[in-house]
């Protein structure tokens, strides 16, 4: 089982003067800490005016910065927008493949479309097409970062003549890559592209189970045909996350966070906003202390019981329980949802440590020995999978076109 922390940079109204500037120093000196204790990855997301939600649009600013401050952790775009619309391709393929250089081979790209009006709008994205526009972009992600010359592309979503796109990544042929997912319809998606599938759904272990029967048997059969030049077969899944000795004071700490996070997800997608008047902090207290049906409690419960079952807040022998039976349906990486609400920095940093000491060391043991296995296994399924992707036609030097100059040579006198 792998291990990761996970970044929306989530900050609730009241805003003081100094807030931003500090939410993002606590979270570099979280993953700084994450590194030093040997969890393997650290996951930033790139949402765009989602006011207290996540404050954290410029993603690949972060992950550079943490790459910085750190030597292992992986560092990995959870997700990047990569319609067009949002990110040119070439840009994409750039920020990542520079990622990767500056982090000596640590990058990992995630993809993503939006799902709230608030970012769809902004950016003049038609909701109905985002799919197709996010993965047509993303294919061609990865062709930017393995072709010399990258051909060029007349799409749906974006054109460009050919370029050589620079730099090219450390990682051969390129960063592994991933794909959000929220329910099995887009699990199903992610395993016939041969994507990581990021599952930013709270889901219980049945479901996990079967979230992975559904990937991995589409990830060995013929309907497996690679969006990018590598398969990356992997589920992370993310996870509620609170560690104290004392299981009350676990969720003292973290339960609010947990279900603010909730309440946010939903509220953003279904219920009207004003740019820079949200009052989400204030409607989720609201509805928590009336003990309303919130949006995700789909009228059967309110919030405040909601999620009372949060298997990831808890002690370390709860949490060492949670995450073995996740790792027995299935699931490769447990992505700790620990920034969240109003959870602080010291809290945090608090049960970052004692996962480390109490709980990453029996997972750690068994790491290696199950990823041989798992590689052997999928090897032959992977090999035949490569074989069915059609891949850009590269082009003869002869077709490579010349780039003419602006302004013509001047005249030299001989």
């Amino acid at each position: 089982m792998k291990f990761g922390v996970f970044y929306e940079l989530q900050l609730p109204r009241p805003w003081g003067e100094d807030d931003e500037r500090r939410l993002v120093q606590d979270a570099l000196a979280q993953v700084e800490l994450a590194d030093r204790l040997g969890i393997d990855y650290a996951w930033a997301v790139e949402h765009h005016f989602l006011e207290e939600y996540s404050h954290c649009s410029a993603s690949e600013v972060f992950l550079a910065a943490a790459a910085a401050r750190t030597k292992r952790i992986r560092l990995g775009h959870g997700i990047r927008q990569v319609i067009a619309n949002y990110n040119h391709p070439a840009r994409t393929a750039e920020a990542v493949a520079m990622l990767d250089l500056v982090s000596n081979g640590r990058a990992d790209l995630g993809i993503g479309e939006g799902a709230t009006r608030l970012e769809l709008g902004g950016f003049n994205i038609p909701a109905k097409d985002k799919r197709a526009l996010s993965l047509e972009a993303a294919e061609q992600i990865a062709n930017m970062m393995v072709m010399s010359p990258y051909p060029g592309f007349e799409g749906r979503s974006f054109s460009m003549p050919c370029r050589n796109v620079l730099p090219k990544p450390v990682q051969k042929p390129h960063p592994p890559m991933w794909m959000a997912c929220t329910n099995r319809d887009t699990i199903k998606v992610a395993a016939s592209l041969g994507l990581g599938a990021l599952a930013f759904s709270f889901i219980d272990e049945a479901e996990a189970r079967t979230w992975s029967r559904i990937y991995y048997d589409i990830i060995k059969s013929d309907a497996c045909v690679p969006l990018g030049h590598s398969v990356n077969a992997n589920i992370a899944m993310v996870s509620a996350f609170s560690l104290h000795a004392d299981r009350e004071e676990a969720a003292r700490r973290g339960q609010e966070g947990f279900e603010f996070f909730r309440f946010a997800i939903s509220a953003l997608v279904i219920k009207d906003a004003v740019p820079g008047r949200s009052r989400l902090f204030e409607q989720f207290r609201q509805e928590r202390a009336a003990g309303a049906a919130g949006p995700m409690a789909q009228g059967t419960e309110g919030l405040a019981g909601a999620f009372q079952q949060s298997r990831g807040i808890g002690t370390p022998a709860d949490f060492r329980t949670h995450v073995r039976s996740f790792q027995d349906a299935g699931v490769d990486q447990i992505i700790l949802l620990q920034q969240a609400g109003r959870n602080t920095h010291e809290h945090i940093c608090q049960s970052l440590d004692l996962l480390a000491r109490e709980v990453l060391p029996e997972f750690a043991r068994e790491t290696a020995e199950r990823d041989l296995r798992k590689a052997e296994e999928l090897a032959p399924y992977i090999e035949r999978a490569l074989a069915r992707k059609t891949r850009m036609a590269t082009l003869a030097e002869a077709d490579i076109p010349v780039v003419r100059a602006s302004v013509a040579a001047p005249i030299v006198n001989r």
